[in-house]
């Protein structure tokens, strides 16, 4: 009998591997607990401590001033969109309620197309700076590479903390024939804070970046739930699998340089258990948009919305109803009245990881893992016939 194995193409083995995301892999507990009190939560991102490892995402529907220091209060961190309404309009408010009250996705998209047509008012990346830092919060923005040397040099003379340079893709090169190409390199010399790029899904790009003087590197590409470049795309890389793999850039760089680049794990995350497998892949820290705009404090006043929304001509994000919303205080640290795994995401992961016996986040990036699709189903028969 002929093998079938024989029979698959050559290109397939070398051009098609697999990858997993969170719904295909388990955590797998070993011979050691540990004490919940006793695990350590606290990561450092750019030369700053942060006492939990939670990162609000750069979205409008998110992350605004007084959101961030929310964050900052609470021992995560939260980055504010240079290029968004904060930084276009002195009060935002009344075009955010227009997003949230229109009647269908198509219209939100034509509000914020028209709203983000407005200009970056320099004073007013100033005044949002100032704002957050007046409060004692660290000041973490967020810019495109297009707008990233002018942004920069703004937001350093007033005080920014930590600068983040995302786009849809990072690469450490970028080919062009026209416009001014950013280089990573020049950008992180010049500036007297961290930068932080985002986004990649590939170990060897990873590396690059780091080289070039990235302070940490996110990783995912088109995974959050506003965001549609997978579909309209039709790129990206399952979370488990590219954290794994740029986590291992990481260690390598490290073992290289000596110098330690945090890798954060950025969208398609949803649940405590989402967030402990991200961890476990290898991730420093998390970064969560709709998750965390679905706090009363945030904006969006119960929406989110992806950052390339009000493109005209090729949007790849879409506004999303969040659906039940709670205090930030309660989606970070609890109490939780459901079962659902979106509440106490700081005390889920703080039980993982004593369940697992890692005190820290660096021995939960050693704790085995297994690929398990049934994972979420096994045994859970009588909850899906019961589910309401």
């Amino acid at each position: 009998m002929i093998d079938p194995s024989t029979l698959i193409p050559d290109a397939v083995s070398t051009r098609l591997r697999r990858a997993y995301g969170f719904e295909e892999v388990a955590l797998v507990p070993g011979a050691v607990t540990v004490d919940p009190a006793e695990v350590e939560l606290a990561t450092e991102i750019g030369g700053h401590r942060l006492e939990i490892p939670f990162i609000a995402a750069a979205m409008d529907a998110v992350a605004d001033p007084d959101f961030a220091v929310r964050m900052s209060r609470h021992g995560g961190l939260a980055f504010v969109n240079l290029e968004g309404l904060y930084t276009r309009y002195a009060d935002p408010a009344p075009i955010i309620a227009r997003v949230a009250g229109a009647a269908s996705g198509h219209e939100a998209s034509e509000i914020l197309a028209d709203a983000y047509a407005a200009p970056i008012l320099p004073d007013l990346i100033v005044s949002l700076i100032a704002r957050i830092k007046a409060q004692g919060a660290v000041a973490a923005v967020a810019t495109t590479p297009a707008s990233a040397w002018d942004h920069a040099e703004v937001a350093a003379q007033a005080g920014a903390d930590l600068l983040l340079v995302q786009s849809q893709v990072s690469s450490a090169r970028h080919i062009s024939t026209s416009g001014r190409v950013l280089s990573l390199s020049d950008l992180t010399g010049a500036l007297k804070m961290p930068v932080l790029v985002g986004n990649t899904v590939s170990g060897d790009a990873a590396y690059q970046l780091m080289e070039q003087g990235a302070a940490a590197v996110l990783v995912g590409v088109g995974p959050g739930a506003a965001c549609t470049t997978r579909e309209v795309l039709g790129i990206g890389v399952p979370q488990v699998s590219a954290t794994i793999e740029v986590a291992a850039a990481r260690d390598r760089f490290q073992r290289d340089t000596g110098r330690y680049v945090p890798v954060i794990t950025d969208g398609g995350m949803k649940t405590g258990g989402d967030i402990a497998k991200a961890i476990a892949s290898g991730a420093d820290g998390v970064m969560l948009g709709s998750p965390f705009a679905a706090a009363l404090e945030a904006p969006g006043q119960g929406f989110n919305w992806g950052m390339a929304a009000p493109s005209p001509t090729l949007p790849r994000g879409t506004r999303i109803r969040i659906g039940e919303r709670l205090p930030l205080e309660q989606i970070l640290f609890g109490p939780s009245h459901t079962s659902h795994g979106t509440q106490n995401l700081v005390g889920a992961l703080r039980q993982s990881m004593a369940a697992l016996g890692a005190r820290s986040i660096a021995e939960m990036h050693t704790v085995e893992m297994v690929i398990a699709p049934s994972i979420a189903t096994e045994g859970k028969s009588w909850q899906l016939a019961g589910k309401e």
